[in-house]
């Protein structure tokens, strides 16, 4: 007959058949006339007795069962969802779950002591956090007599920041070196850095910061030699905070430090500041005055505030730097650039874009091109430009036709001539108009083919764009098909480009 198995709270945990084991737990139960059964009971009986020793936690575990973490020689227990320490801290690396009331927590990641309120963690200690210690500390420091004094250090990451005492006393040598920064320890409290000999004055950033009641001195000075508020008399320089002073019944004149170093002269009551100062003549005379938006010549007559004092603004040995105005009104003997189309253009002596033109140091002045009325030009052709089939290279010669207007002429006294294609035009006419510039009249460059002499009339050729010489026992030609006359003697019978005059 089977084996009900039952909790001690009466519910059922397993039905064990005869004859056969129930490893529902960690203890094997044994079924009625199981062959055996002695080793099993009595393996079940160590495991109760060693609690289930081992390094890993037992995998079946039930509500209340006990188990020693022999990895961590731990005792724990289950609570039904979890292992649980008995009789010690918890001991992790991050915030555990599931505690009870009580509870405590070690963390060891910042070496601290945690006790569970029910809700949250509170640190029990230490205070310090990390490895290095921050923290009060109570302390006996020997003094120069070898007394031990006791002290409370006021410690931030393993530095002594200030130290308290009861009464006064000099740190003796053995414990000197313990306390770099302290060499007497007044009664009350001694900041670091607050040597004796310096009368009280730290000399590094520890501070003290709020509101006290009264004090013996102040930035080291008694503070019998401060000046009170009033009438005073200053025996020598006098230096006052960011806040400055303020002059005047209603406090109109203020001189001041705004956002740490930026001075500031401020009248906060009326509209103007005026500045006097003594000429060489020894007379007193105001150079210029401020007024809500403007900086204007100081007034001529002081006492009635009539007149304006011609002024200045640096001179030829003090001259100032660069000087900015969004408008400048007046007279200028030298500027940088002068605006055009709303941009500050510079001057320059070549054919430089977007730059004003200047002479040069021969009196030259360049540009790309004259668009105006010119009385003599450096270029030596008239050119219009026409509609080509392709873009040909300057010194080509063209004739009327094509797919366009112009094309290159390709024979021998051709009388549909147009003209050269021109290098520099010194006019240029049609220039809007896609093309290319073919010199009408003047001195071109242009591709001649053969040898030519100085004054040869040159007509079309039959290579492709260009000109050659006309024999001199050939008949004279007709005036429709003359590209021009050479300038140039060449001997050469190849194409190349020479001067003409077209």
């Amino acid at each position: 007959m089977a084996y009900t198995i039952n909790k001690y709270n009466t519910t059922q945990l397993a039905v064990v058949e005869d004859g056969t084991i129930n490893q529902t737990t960690d203890l094997k139960l044994v079924g009625k006339n199981y062959a055996g059964y002695g080793e099993i009971q009595n393996e079940n009986f160590v495991f109760l007795l060693e609690n289930f020793a081992g390094a890993n936690q037992p995998p079946k575990a039930l509500s209340g069962q006990i188990w020693f973490d022999t990895s961590n020689s731990k005792l724990k227990f289950y609570d039904g969802t979890q292992w649980r320490t008995t009789g010690g801290a918890e001991v992790s690396s991050s915030t555990p779950a599931g505690l009870s009331q009580g509870d405590f927590w070690w963390d060891t990641t910042n070496k601290q002591l945690y006790a569970y309120d029910g809700s949250s963690f509170v640190l029990v200690g230490p205070q310090g956090a990390g490895s290095a210690v921050t923290q009060f500390q109570s302390r006996t420091i020997k003094d120069n007599t070898g007394t031990n004094r006791a002290v409370i250090c006021s410690i931030i990451a393993d530095e002594v920041i200030h130290i308290i005492s009861g009464i006064q006393f000099t740190i003796g040598s053995t414990d000197a070196a313990s306390y770099p920064g302290f060499d007497v320890i007044k009664q009350g409290v001694t900041l670091k850095n607050t040597i004796n000999s310096t009368g009280g004055v730290t000399s590094s950033n520890h501070r003290f910061f709020g509101t006290a009641s009264n004090a013996d001195k102040l930035g080291g000075v008694s503070a019998s030699n401060f000046v009170q508020t009033g009438a005073a008399t200053f025996a020598s320089m006098v230096e006052f905070g960011d806040l400055g002073i303020a002059i005047g019944a209603s406090n109109d004149l203020k001189i001041k430090i705004v956002n740490d170093d930026k001075g500031l002269i401020s009248n906060e009551q009326g509209q103007h500041i005026y500045f006097q100062a003594n000429n060489s003549s020894a007379t007193l005379k105001m150079p210029m005055r401020l007024e809500a938006n403007a900086v204007l010549p100081g007034y001529s007559n002081i006492t009635a505030y009539t007149g304006t004092e011609t002024v200045d603004v640096g001179s030829s040995s003090h001259s100032f730097g660069t000087m900015y105005a969004t408008t400048f009104n007046g007279s200028a003997t030298l500027a940088q650039t002068l605006e055009q189309g709303g941009i500050g253009r510079s001057a320059s002596t070549s054919a430089t874009a977007n730059t004003i033109a200047a002479r040069n140091s021969t009196g030259d002045i360049y540009a790309n091109v004259f668009n105006g009325t010119a009385t003599s030009a450096q270029y030596a052709d008239l050119a219009e430009k026409y509609r080509a089939d392709k873009d040909y290279e300057c010194g080509t010669v063209l004739v009327y036709g094509g797919e366009a207007e112009v094309t290159e002429s390709v024979s021998f006294c051709d009388n549909r001539l147009a003209g050269v294609v021109s290098t520099e035009p010194a006019h240029l006419m049609n220039s809007e108009i896609e093309g290319v510039a073919i010199a009408l009249k003047g001195r071109v460059p242009c591709k001649v083919e053969g040898p030519v002499k100085k004054g040869d009339i040159l007509v079309t050729g039959p290579m492709k764009g260009t000109a050659t010489g006309l024999k001199k026992d050939s008949a004279m030609p007709s005036c429709l098909c003359v590209v021009g006359k050479s300038l140039e003697d060449c001997n050469e019978s190849g194409v190349r480009l020479i001067e003409v005059a077209v």
